[in-house]
């Protein structure tokens, strides 16, 4: 028997597991504005799923400097790794159940 209680519920909404998924498919920092277009998001809509990801210890930023206005880039930490693998692995339990 599945046990989704694993589920974690910060990563299970749609908007935090959409940043995890993105920040997850590659290994270098994604700037704020490249997710905020991909995932089509508002400005306040993304920054509080970002912050709920940091304050879980998912995702950290860092302020680049560069041309122009410093933009803020995020990626995962190895705890959110770590915990994405870790609901992947209970939703892939929940897909061989069902076939």
């Amino acid at each position: 028997m599945i046990d989704f209680s694993k589920l974690d519920k910060l990563i299970h909404e749609k908007g935090r597991l959409s940043i995890m998924t993105l920040l997850a498919s590659r290994n270098d920092p994604r700037p704020f504005q490249d997710l905020k277009g991909e995932l089509q998001m508002s400005d306040g809509n993304l920054i509080t799923h970002l912050r709920s990801l940091a304050k879980a210890g998912y995702v950290e930023s860092e302020k680049v400097e560069g041309e122009g206005r410093p933009q803020t880039h995020y990626e995962l930490t190895r705890a959110g790794k770590k915990a994405f693998e870790g609901y992947l692995k209970v939703l892939e339990e929940i897909l061989d159940l069902g076939r």
